[in-house]
């Protein structure tokens, strides 16, 4: 069956089926698009009669959607991002600046990088408007490649294969041992990776990969961690640390603004790991805006602050 979209189904119907899938409710995607049930019931008549199947089914507590549905209702959203960001280039072509700089931050950058690259960004730029999305690799790939970003931050993982995005390292997350600076351990002269046997140790779990990659550093350094503290809170790992004698294994950019300040300090032991090479990721078939460039410019500068003021361990 030829359904002729191109030709029937309009941008208003885009708007229709994404209000729908978002509120799960007929009713109130009417009063998020501003139009009474009765007109946007008979909008949603019209898109199924196009598409030529039933997109949601009506229950009492609003409406699913159907296989066909949740298709139609990705390509809707995907369509118009891409309608937004045309809008933004547009803007930027006409101005020359171009509008906000949409950054998505995997969750070390977003914790120890964003931070600092904003403030050095309001100093320098205050007119420029900036969103974060913080999520993992994959999510932000493919919101990337789908034109909802306009750049990632983060570690740059080994691809499995090309995918046709540029990828520019610039700094690295190497994974280290951190405690408070006026922690007991700094005091020890036997500072070697045994004595992280008489602390607890406080381990991220950000994403499991970052998880991995400690585990395997601690078992290479012969420590068995006895009953560690697993957390995805950056928030609950500092106040941790801040609050007892633990010890952190952690990408230690994690932290850099505490590390900065002099609250917390690195332990020189021998937790080297493998290269963590961490960048920026982009489409290659866009230059990058002045905005956006800005941005870029503002994150080279505060890494390059932390990694000359850190005598971290060596990558």
């Amino acid at each position: 069956m030829r359904r002729y979209l191109q030709q029937r189904l309009k941008f208003r119907h885009l708007r229709v089926i994404d209000a729908i899938a978002t509120h799960d409710s007929i009713l109130q995607a009417a009063r998020t698009l501003g139009l009474s049930q009765p007109a946007l019931t008979k909008s949603l008549q019209e898109i199924e009669e196009i598409v030529g199947a039933r997109l949601f089914d009506r229950h009492a507590r609003g409406v699913d959607p159907t296989p066909f549905g949740l298709t139609v209702a990705a390509a809707a959203r995907r369509l118009l991002a891409e309608i937004g960001r045309l809008e933004d280039e547009l803007d930027a072509l006409e101005g020359g600046d171009g509008g906000p700089v949409v950054v998505g931050a995997l969750p070390v950058a977003a914790a120890g990088v964003l931070p600092g690259t904003l403030a050095r960004l309001k100093i320098a730029r205050p007119d420029i408007e900036v969103r974060v999305i913080q999520g993992r690799t994959e999510e932000l790939i493919s919101q990337l490649s789908r034109r909802e970003l306009d750049l990632v931050i983060g570690r740059l993982y080994t691809l499995a294969e090309p995918d046709g995005l540029v990828r520019t390292p610039f700094y690295s997350e190497p994974i280290s041992v951190v405690a408070r600076a006026d922690h007991p351990i700094f005091d020890r002269r036997d500072a070697t990776a045994a004595v992280l046997a008489d602390y607890s140790l406080v381990l991220p779990t950000v994403s499991q990969r970052v998880g991995q990659e400690i585990d395997v550093l601690l078992a290479e350094m012969g420590v068995a961690p006895h009953q560690p503290l697993r957390s995805s809170s950056v928030a609950m790992i500092r106040e941790i640390l801040y609050a007892t004698d633990g010890v952190a294994v952690i990408p230690h950019m994690m932290l850099a603004g505490d590390l900065l300040r002099g609250a917390l300090r690195l332990l020189p032991l021998p937790a080297t790991g493998r290269p963590r090479p961490a960048g920026l990721i982009r489409r290659g078939d866009t230059a990058l805006l002045r905005n956006t460039q800005a941005f870029v410019d503002a994150a080279r500068a505060y890494v390059g602050e932390i990694e000359s003021r850190l005598a971290g361990p060596p990558d």
